[in-house]
């Protein structure tokens, strides 16, 4: 991986691992609905201008279908999975389960077309993070958190997915264009959803300030590093992020919202991120023989 993927890698893992502490805040005082519509809202009416620059709505001719089912997949259907999680889950559980992306993304490439030799210590890495999912949702889980678990688990599942979506079907649009089209396009799916869920009363400061920083720093300015990284490492190697995420989770959950970090959270957070690891993991390529990519890019963009 080249210095800037390393770069880009690290941002998105800090700047990804930041929404599990302000979702937990912001639910408090506003609806996973209303909290999701804010945050694509604020982050499209940031972009917009800029992607008005790049050609506007000319560019994305004859990408919208994935251009959909990726705003679906990465944005829709997980950040209101995640919202209504965090409302009963501690943030810190939240992030270590999404940590299952890499464990998903493994198991997608084979059904997409990776038919490369699977190195033992991948799926050895597959049985270890499922291990620490298994041992996170039973002894680190207390009555009612089946359904919050099950939903985190579905989002980690839509993060796999999308990837390889963009990859394949959106390589080629400017990722701010890209970025800017995916959360208007959310912001325009729960405006039915929030309107018919009302009343919403005016949330306090801290809410506030969460829907804010949510919606300009992990919505807008992430998304443009992460079709970058994609871009720059490849739909795979992206979704090592979600090694990082969870180390910030953990931290914040702890320093801000007191959260107690258990020994089940613990051992099991630490067999998901290193299964997570060992499944990702790839053989070196010899430096006389091309790098053959899992997945099959197109001129068009993520």
């Amino acid at each position: 991986m080249t210095r800037r993927g390393w770069l880009l890698l690290g941002a998105m893992g800090f700047i990804w691992g930041v929404p599990y502490l302000l979702i937990k805040v912001a639910v408090a005082e506003v609806s996973p609905p209303a909290l999701v519509l804010a945050r694509t809202a604020i982050g499209a009416v940031v972009l917009v201008p800029f992607a008005a620059r790049q050609g506007g709505l000319s560019v994305l001719r004859g990408h919208w279908r994935p251009l959909l089912a990726f705003a679906a997949l990465e944005i829709i259907g997980p950040w209101v999975l995640l919202s209504n999680a965090e409302v009963t889950l501690a943030s810190s559980t939240t992030g270590l389960l999404v940590a299952t992306v890499p464990v998903f993304a493994v198991v997608l490439g084979r059904l997409v077309g990776d038919r490369r030799p699977v190195a033992p210590v991948r799926w050895f890495g597959l049985v270890v993070g499922l291990a620490g999912v298994a041992l996170l949702t039973g002894l680190g889980s207390a009555p009612g958190h089946a359904w919050p678990i099950v939903q985190v688990l579905l989002a980690a599942l839509g993060y796999a997915i999308a990837p390889i979506i963009a990859d394949r079907a959106l390589q080629g649009i400017p990722p701010v264009l890209l970025t800017a089209a995916c959360l208007a396009v959310a912001a325009l799916a729960y405006v039915p959803v929030v309107a018919l869920s009302g009343p919403h009363p005016m949330p306090g400061a801290k809410a506030l300030a969460s829907l804010a920083v949510l919606g300009v720093v992990c919505t807008a300015l992430a998304f443009v590093l992460f079709f970058t990284l994609i871009t720059e490492v490849g739909a795979a190697r992206s979704t090592l992020v979600a090694y990082l995420n969870p180390l910030v989770a953990v931290t914040l959950g702890a320093l801000v919202l007191s959260e107690p970090v258990t020994a089940a959270v613990a051992v099991g957070g630490a067999l998901i991120v290193g299964g997570s690891a060992a499944a990702s993991s790839r053989p070196r390529q010899p430096v006389d023989e091309p790098v053959v990519r899992p997945l099959a890019r197109t001129p068009s963009s993520s």
